[in-house]
């Protein structure tokens, strides 16, 4: 089963170096993209399946043991968000073929499209930060240039600002690596939990604030967001929904696999919960300022990370059970929004709230498949939202965290309203005029967002299970003695 581990991560960048091969048969490039993501998403349920059943599955690349050598490991917490991740992976690229026709598709899309699924791929299953390091930047090499499938002066300067931005984080995470090496004389995550123990505990100290600075600017957390909200927006949809689905959410990820592996500690976080709490905040009050679809949206990313965060910040099982379930939730309802927004501006040529309306009486498919995951992302019950907030909100409540709690149900409700002033605008609302470039979505597009909504309502229907599912990453994820002998004494 190993060996599923490297293989999520060198099938799509071989199907990336064929699709590069092939020229311009665009048949075959969308064979080998469908194909490559379709085996990682394989790899990431069986993956599951085995960490759940058995313990962390663990491979040392090239025979080399841990600490020395290349380490990939795949316990639930990373199986689960790899799952999630593929599964959005599928389904959006599915929309882009459906949306892309011959003359818009950069010939190289497929190919940039791998590299990033091979990047995300990489940086949930390394055990080491270096390679870490290695799978960000594939990731963002890659979203460097899908951010230009279409050009032009609002793209890049949209461009420009999220490529320097993150530019600077990568320098920093490599500071970070540096010192972790000096400090610690190893950059394996397992064998550095142990041996931080040893050190100075202001250097660990330090060491933790840094690495919350690096994985805070690419998570999108309060101070280290404004990079987001200007980038997004003025992408191709398809890539505007993977980003906003996946990318923060690797940092996040990434955020709480450091905090509880190599800086455990007993009883919530004070300076995690202010930070939640500040991103929730930020996030919600741009985005009911907005007056664009996307870049709404695009505020509500900012806000929904601050819950993720609320549930590191309590450090008790149930609260990481509500944030792993969290970020299930988000994954798929925000990639989903994004892909309805897409919706939005192909019928009306524009996603301008003042210029659009009527798509409840003109499109009613798309105000179907807007209005539940709109519904889940406020935390309406019986929506996934609603299970993973009430999870949160009830731990807040036992631990006596009210000001949280209570900032949680504000940001909750004016999440509400934002999504009711997209509902009024651009569906409930008289017709708008249309666009220039206005037209009717096609059945492929329809398609794969359906999809990505009836995963969302399946996200509702089977609740309970993955409640258990996450409470058993949780419980992981508060023990590291689980993660390190795995890695160390090779699974």
């Amino acid at each position: 089963m190993s060996w599923l581990l490297p293989s999520a991560i060198a099938v799509p960048l071989l199907a990336a170096g064929l699709t590069a091969l092939v020229g311009r048969r665009l048949a075959v490039q969308r064979a080998l993209a469908l194909s490559g993501v379709t085996f990682t998403l394989g790899a990431a349920i069986a993956l599951l399946i085995e960490a759940d059943r058995h313990g962390p599955v663990v491979a040392q690349v090239g025979g080399w043991a841990a600490p020395i050598g290349i380490t990939l490991v795949a316990d639930r917490f990373s199986a689960i968000v790899l799952t999630v991740s593929a599964a959005m992976l599928l389904a959006v690229l599915a929309y882009a073929i459906g949306q892309l026709g011959r003359d818009a598709l950069d010939w190289w899309f497929h190919a940039k499209y791998l590299v990033l699924t091979a990047g995300v791929a990489m940086s949930l299953l390394t055990g080491d930060l270096f390679n870490l390091f290695v799978g960000f930047e594939m990731m963002l090499i890659a979203s460097y240039v899908l951010l230009t499938v279409r050009t032009g002066p609002a793209q890049v300067r949209a461009t420009i600002s999220y490529v320097v931005i993150n530019l600077v984080a990568s320098a920093l995470f490599l500071v970070l690596i540096a010192f972790a090496y000096g400090a610690t004389g190893t950059v394996n995550l397992a064998d550095m939990a142990g041996r931080l123990a040893e050190i100075d505990p202001a250097v660990s100290e330090g060491l933790g604030l840094l690495m919350l600075v690096v994985f805070g600017i690419k998570a999108g957390l309060f101070p280290l967001f404004m990079w987001l909200p200007d980038s997004y927006p003025t992408a191709p949809t398809p890539v505007t929904a993977i980003f906003a689905g996946l990318l923060t959410k690797v940092g996040v990820f990434v955020i709480i696999r450091t905090q509880t592996l190599l800086f455990p500690s007993e009883g919530p976080s004070t300076l995690l919960l202010f930070v939640a709490g500040a991103t929730m905040t930020v996030g919600v009050l741009g985005a009911i300022a907005q007056n664009d679809v996307k870049r709404i949206l695009s505020f509500h990313i900012i806000s929904q990370i601050g819950y993720m965060i609320m549930g590191l910040g309590f450090l008790s099982v149930a609260g990481l059970t509500a944030a792993i379930l969290y970020i299930t939730h988000h994954i798929v309802v925000k990639t989903g929004l994004f892909l309805v927004g897409g919706l939005v501006e192909a019928e009306q040529g524009t996603g301008a709230l003042h210029r659009t309306g009527g798509l409840l009486h003109r499109r009613p498919i798309v105000a179907v498949l807007f209005l539940p995951l709109a519904l889940s992302l406020a935390g309406i019950p019986p929506f996934s939202g609603f299970v993973a907030k009430l999870a949160l909100v009830q731990e807040g409540v036992v631990l006596g965290r009210g000001f949280i709690v209570a900032v949680s149900l504000a940001v909750g409700l004016l999440t509400l309203f934002s999504m009711t002033k997209i509902w009024s605008a651009a569906f409930w609302g008289e017709p708008g005029e249309l666009g220039e470039s206005a037209g009717r979505a096609g059945a492929g597009v329809l398609i794969a967002t359906g999809a990505v909504v009836v995963i969302s309502l399946a996200v509702t229907v089977f609740a309970q299970p993955l409640i258990e599912l996450s409470a058993r990453a949780a419980a992981d994820l508060l023990d590291p003695a689980v993660y390190i002998s795995a890695v160390l004494g090779g699974g």
